[in-house]
């Protein structure tokens, strides 16, 4: 599967965080589209490594989203843990936008994203 049509740029707001789901090759796929606080936007797995909840109902700072259960942050750009009790990175997904689209490749794994 190729990018697909996640949202468009104005539904996420500078500083959050939207959940999407999308289709990928194994099936259905959570994702958060993020706009960092510099307005940049990345997509990520919406699923926490460590507590399996929804990183997009998290707080986002700088380039990083908060698990609102655990508090475990993660960096936007490569989905690694910055702070405890989550020590397994979340997926990143490349993105890219197009005119207002915004298109997620959720099968390409282990690429960096675009913005």
């Amino acid at each position: 599967m190729s990018a697909q049509l996640a949202c468009d740029v104005a539904d996420v707001a500078v500083g959050s965080a939207l959940r999407v789901e999308l289709v990928g090759a194994s099936g259905p796929v959570e994702v958060a589209v993020v706009r960092d606080e510099d307005g940049a936007l990345h997509a990520i797995s919406d699923i926490c490594s460590h507590g399996q909840v929804s990183l997009s109902d998290g707080e986002v700072e700088g380039s990083t989203i908060e698990c609102w259960l655990h508090g475990s942050r993660f960096d936007l750009r490569t989905g690694k843990p910055l702070s405890p009790p989550a020590v397994r990175p979340v997926p990143v997904y490349p993105l890219t936008v197009d005119g207002e689209r915004v298109l997620v490749d959720v099968d390409a794994n282990g690429s960096s994203e675009e913005s």
